[in-house]
């Protein structure tokens, strides 16, 4: 309601729009406390529950926590009025089940002082419901709150004493005469009306003596076993705590017909902190002493009762206990109905869904039945909230002081943070758990080790402490478990208010801490056991910090580019927060060159080649990596068949014998072999060794010359040593190369070499090799005539080209030109022959059309100047052979 009364006063028009509530989701909290609140009173009914049981563990308590702002107070308004009139209750939850009265009282303990003296707020509060809701007196309890109050408020009138400490409500009168009117009672059934108006003290005293004599009609008024040592302890705050357990029994005394449950919600409970847990000790009584009340605490952190640790610091703690609270928080979300059943009362409250911030935000404020806020600037809150309610409600607050001064708000006035957000999570912090908090909020994602170490601490204990609130959340599954909540973590980034807020300095000494850290992490590991999801992950965090913080002191981060593209896997590395402009720092360098060559599987090879050149343009490049940008800008070259470029570029990294001079050579061997000159390529391997790829070299010069038996020997060589070298792509690549080889020749055993092919090539992003794949495809079905070859090589060329892999285009043609030489279909093969004779114009890959020529046993129009590692004839003859043995076996039926 304040909410609503602060967009009223916020207009001189405020006819002008509607201000509605917009309670949205949580309808499955509500599932859990209408089933645990109905298994309460069914407890609570039944013939075995005694109220004076002090030893059974507790089960009558629910616990919804989350960060600050997240709703929690919002759900426990909403709970409450629920409970007091269906008329209030939201139209996503469902009807409860249960007939029985309950009594919803709700206690807002951010006002409870330190050292616990509002316990007696508390106490207050609920004796103050149940006067209204019961109309009659509770007297064991009354006759120890008044001789309570006699004694700790010596001449302050109860009733003043309500009026001024703002607890006063329309029942707040009827509480003095109650207390009176149970006086009464006791110095009526105990024959002595001379006590009526006497001080409590003496009418404590009479009863006490005539429990003591064992006076039927004193254990009649007053039967719990433990009321005479009650009221004979000094009647302090410690007593006040236990006093509930008389509450709870005179409750328990009511008639069946009139009887009543309060459920009481406890809000913001995290106030209650305190260095001793004084004030939460005497809660935790109270709600300990009534099993048959039924409570609803919300708070930022998860209610720690059930942590054997505790012990000795509270009253009752263990896991058996608290059943219920011991269950393991990391769960987002709420359980259905049928969970809370299982024991589970606890729960950490999540975020709201995209569509219900849409839903909030809708129906928050409304002009003529339509939403005021429109919906671009509905969805830049929703997308800058990240789910959090406060942050709805602060845009909402935003929207209306913008309206305010005349301007129409638009979708860019909201990208931005709220420093009340801010203020809020740090109001509960400790300056090292804040100080942590802007660390941590530097990574993505992080463990105890890199907060620690990020921070700047000698000890993990503080990041230990912040990892249990729920502002971090926890994926026990994940490489680094923790995260900080995405709209508090752009908050913290954005923070220009806070008094003990980060300079320029302190974030840049914080982010050289956490690129060490990381790659501390990263060396360690890959010291041990090598581990590509470390890699990558590292590589992420650390290019956006030292991008992002214009690191100077890249280390580690050149020795991890090298191993990421060793092995041809290719995850995505976009930093979260992509750079604009040109670099103009080494770490902008760094980024941009490991980018560019991840997406080049994902982009047109011209746009990689342009990215690359940009980036050797700005000479921000440590000398390592400008090897590496040539390297693969040479190759994106040869993808776009500008083979003279992807030469000279091969040639200039292969002579400054660098980390990649083997791979450049491997390169410039591949390159004579595509412009035909197979003995220079042949002479290379030897040269090559593992990091030079020597079995795929030699194994595409053999397949070349229709030799599959060699090719498929280098080929199974080339993946086994990759397998051994533990390097999933080349592992990749040689299983597609493989199939190819075994295509001409066996197309039953090609079948399931591409099957294994698709599986390794499976979330490795390699599309030229995936595309590869399908061009051998179409050579295992060639001839076939219900394969329908040449419609799917016409969708394949579509898929080459906007890839930007023009060479892969002669592989088409090539697997045509088998096709029709198979088929005996001249005037189709002759076409195709045209085709690429046309696309090998430059001499690259001229001896396809030399190939599709011995194919189908046709003479070469003119003489050839491919070099072979045999006679022409030779090759001649072993391609027609492959037509011939595939001929013969489609005959057989195949």
């Amino acid at each position: 309601m304040a909410d609503n009364l602060r967009a009223l006063f916020s207009s001189n028009d405020p006819s002008a729009f509607d201000v509605a509530e917009a309670f949205t989701d949580r309808n499955s909290q509500w599932a859990v406390v209408a089933a645990a609140l109905e298994e309460h009173l069914r407890r609570v009914a039944g013939g075995a529950f005694d109220v004076e049981d002090l030893e059974a563990p507790r089960t009558n308590v629910i616990v919804f926590h989350g960060v600050g702002g997240v709703g929690k107070s919002t759900l426990l308004r909403k709970i409450e009025a629920t409970l007091t009139a269906a008329e209030h209750r939201p139209e996503q939850w469902g009807a409860p089940t249960w007939t029985e009265r309950v009594l919803p009282i709700r206690i807002d303990l951010s006002r409870a002082a330190s050292t616990g003296s509002d316990f007696e707020r508390v106490i207050l509060t609920i004796r103050l419901a149940l006067a209204g809701a019961l109309d009659r007196t509770t007297v064991s309890f009354d006759v120890a709150l008044r001789n309570y109050w006699e004694h700790t408020h010596p001449g302050e009138p109860l009733d003043e004493y309500v009026r001024r400490s703002g607890l006063a409500g329309r029942f707040a009168n009827l509480l003095p005469g109650q207390l009176q009117a149970g006086v009464g009672e006791v110095a009526a059934a105990l024959a002595l009306p001379g006590l009526v108006g006497s001080a409590a003290g003496q009418l404590t005293g009479a009863l006490v003596s005539a429990l003591r004599e064992r006076q039927e009609r004193a254990r009649a008024l007053a039967g719990a076993a433990r009321t005479a040592a009650l009221l004979e302890a000094t009647p302090d705050l410690e007593a006040l705590s236990y006093y509930p357990h008389l509450l709870a029994w005179d409750l328990n005394q009511v008639p069946a017909k009139k009887r009543i449950t309060p459920v009481v919600l406890l809000d913001t409970f995290e106030d209650t902190a305190d260095r001793h847990r004084d004030f939460e000790r005497l809660l935790q009584r109270l709600v300990w002493l009534m099993p048959n009340v039924f409570f609803v605490i919300g708070g930022r952190s998860r209610l720690p009762w059930a942590d054997p640790a505790l012990h000795g610091q509270l009253d009752w703690t263990g896991p058996t206990a608290w059943p219920g609270l011991a269950t393991a928080p990391t769960s987002l979300t709420v359980p259905q109905p049928r969970a809370a059943g299982s024991g589970a009362r606890q729960f950490l409250i999540g975020d709201l869904s995209p569509e219900d911030c849409e839903t909030h935000l809708a129906r928050r404020l409304v002009h003529d039945g339509e939403p005021l806020i429109a919906a671009d600037i509905r969805a830049a809150i929703t997308a800058r909230s990240h789910g959090l309610p406060l942050h709805l409600d602060l845009a909402v607050s935003r929207f209306l002081e913008i309206r305010r001064t005349g301007r129409t708000p638009t979708a860019a006035d909201f990208d931005c943070t709220f420093p009340a957000l801010l203020a809020r999570t740090l109001s509960d912090l400790t300056p090292e758990e804040r100080h942590l908090l802007r660390s941590v909020a530097l990574l993505d994602a992080f463990d105890l080790d890199l907060a620690t170490r990020t921070a700047g601490f000698p000890q993990q204990a503080p990041a230990r402490r912040l990892v249990e609130r729920p502002l971090v959340t926890e994926d026990p599954y994940a490489l680094w478990p923790y995260h900080l909540h995405r709209a508090i973590r752009s908050a913290v980034q954005e923070d220009e208010h806070s008094d003990d807020r980060w300079t320029d300095a302190d974030w840049h000494q914080a982010a050289t801490r956490a690129l060490a850290a990381l790659g501390d992490q990263w060396t360690k590991a890959a010291g041990l056991a090598p581990s590509r999801m470390l890699l990558v992950a590292c590589l992420r965090q650390g290019l956006r910090l030292a991008r992002d913080h214009r690191l100077t002191g890249l280390g580690w981060l050149i020795e991890a580019a090298f191993v990421y593209t060793d092995d041809s896997v290719w995850e995505p590395l976009t930093p979260p927060t992509a750079a604009t402009g040109a670099p103009d720092t080494p770490a902008d360098a760094v980024a941009e060159l490991l980018t560019a060559i991840a997406r080049r599987q994902r982009e047109h090879r011209r746009r990689t080649a342009d990215r690359l050149t940009a980036v050797l343009d700005t000479g921000l490049l440590p000398a390592e990596l400008t090897e590496m940008a040539l390297y693969y800008r040479a190759k994106a070259h040869k993808d776009l068949s500008q083979n003279d470029a992807a030469r000279t570029g091969m040639q200039q990294v292969a002579d400054a014998e660098g980390r990649l001079a083997v791979k450049a050579r491997r390169a410039l061997a591949n390159l004579a072999r595509l412009a035909g000159d197979f003995p220079t390529a042949l002479a290379a391997v030897p040269t090559l060794g593992w990091k030079g790829r020597h079995h795929r070299v030699l194994g595409d010069i053999h397949w070349s010359h229709a030799d599959t038996a060699a090719a498929i020997t280098a080929f199974e060589a080339g993946r086994a040593e990759a397998e051994q070298h533990g390097a999933a792509g080349e592992r990749a690549m040689m299983q597609v190369r493989l199939a190819l080889a075994v295509s001409f020749a066996d197309p039953d055993r090609a079948a399931d070499e591409l099957a294994l092919a698709h599986q390794l090539l499976d979330g490795l992003d390699q599309r030229s090799n995936t595309l590869l794949a399908q061009v051998v495809a179409l050579i295992k079905d060639a001839g076939a005539s219900d394969r329908d070859v040449a419609a799917r090589a016409e969708s394949l060329r579509t898929d080459i080209e906007a890839a930007g892999l023009p060479f892969l285009h002669r592989f088409v043609e090539f697997a045509l030109a088998f096709h029709h030489a198979v088929r005996g279909e001249d005037q189709d093969l002759a076409a195709t022959i045209g085709r690429l004779r046309t696309l090998t114009a430059t001499g690259d890959f001229a001896y396809f059309t030399d190939i599709a020529h011995f194919m189908a046993g046709l003479p070469l129009p003119a003489p050839s100047t491919v070099r072979w590692i045999r006679s022409e004839d030779d090759v001649r003859f072993a391609w027609r052979g492959l037509v011939q043995a595939r001929q013969e076996y489609l005959l057989a039926g195949h």
